[in-house]
């Protein structure tokens, strides 16, 4: 019975950790380009930031969410089917019912992760010539001041307003 509930616990741990399944984000900032982006004249200005407001940011979570999903349903398998065999008499049909239930609770637990999920993000006012303009990324409010900063554009109607503030190290 010991071993029964190892299992059980492992798969309901399992089904927790899937659901914290978190997007990435970090490829969505001002300061990270792409290797086709490398290299390239990109038109860069200064601007002046007059305002910096914290703001959140929809990105898709959906790689996420099948990795998820796949996930589930391999350990699911696994572990319904050790469970399966050591609840009955060992047979091969305890142990294929373990595995069928196990494999579809650990999909389900996988699509509890959201398609999308919610990012750091900052909401950047600044001032370009004699025009006022807001700019929303993902990145800290820490890793942004008021003053001068550069706008890069690598193409029409981008800003990518660069972090011109470094965040404190906590150890």
């Amino acid at each position: 019975m010991k071993i029964k509930k190892s299992y059980l616990s492992l798969m309901l741990l399992a089904a927790v950790s899937l659901t914290g399944c978190q997007s990435n984000a970090d490829s969505y900032a001002a300061d990270v380009y792409s290797s086709g982006q490398l290299n390239s004249k990109q038109e860069t200005k200064t601007v002046n930031i007059i305002s910096i407001l914290p703001a959140k940011v929809a990105v898709d979570n959906t790689a996420n969410k099948q990795a998820a999903q796949t996930f589930g349903a391999v350990l699911g398998a696994v572990a319904g089917g050790v469970l399966g065999h050591n609840v009955g008499t060992g047979s091969n049909l305890g142990t294929a019912g373990g595995a069928v239930g196990g494999g579809a609770l650990g999909a389900a637990a996988g699509s509890m992760v959201k398609d999308k999920t919610l990012v750091e993000g900052v909401s950047l006012t600044y001032k370009e010539g004699a025009k006022v303009y807001t700019s929303t990324q993902v990145g800290k409010k820490c890793e942004f001041t008021t003053g001068l900063a550069m706008i890069i554009s690598t193409k029409e109607d981008e800003t990518r307003i660069q972090p011109n503030a470094t965040c404190p190290v906590t150890s």
